[in-house]
């Protein structure tokens, strides 16, 4: 009789485990959602930038933590709201490509960067970052990621400076 309790319970726990999918709060299991949160932050920032955009350009050069995983969330996250090109690349990478146009000193597109980004232990995650479309077309921006109603989101977002 032990036996067979043992037997579906081990069996039952089974089931529920297999169940759980990966529904972690933890910042560092969910980078990709964090950066997205803070790149579409800046995004929204002087929309003027985005116009006509043919690509959307993210330094990740920096990004601390990130995995071939992560990156995809990002690039998909980019690639279906904005409906365009999504890389990642830097601003020297783009002038090798050719892509940075030295007459106009601007983009077809825009280059994301987060240049800071620190994942606090109370599921907030302050970051700085900026917006470059050409040399008189910029923004920087700081703000902060927090987890709420099941979704890492940018609050207090605001602009730092412009060009």
């Amino acid at each position: 009789m032990k036996f067979k309790h043992f037997s579906i319970l081990f069996v039952l726990s089974l089931i529920l485990s297999a169940c759980n999918t990966n529904t972690t709060t933890e910042p560092q299991d969910r980078l990709g959602e964090i950066y997205s949160a803070a790149l579409d932050s800046i995004m929204e920032m002087d929309e003027g930038l985005n116009g006509e955009m043919e690509y959307i350009a993210i330094d990740m050069s920096n990004f601390d933590g990130i995995d071939e995983q992560n990156k995809k969330v990002i690039f998909s996250y980019f690639e279906e709201k904005y409906n365009v090109e999504v890389m990642d690349t830097t601003l020297d990478q783009l002038k090798e490509k050719g892509l940075f146009h030295t007459d106009t000193m601007s983009l077809d597109g825009v280059l994301l960067r987060i240049d800071k980004l620190v994942v606090l232990s109370n599921n907030t995650v302050p970051f700085e970052g900026s917006k470059f479309r050409s040399a008189l077309g910029g923004v920087g921006v700081e703000g902060i990621v927090k987890y709420e109603e099941n979704k890492w989101k940018a609050k207090e977002v605001k602009m730092m400076w412009i060009s």
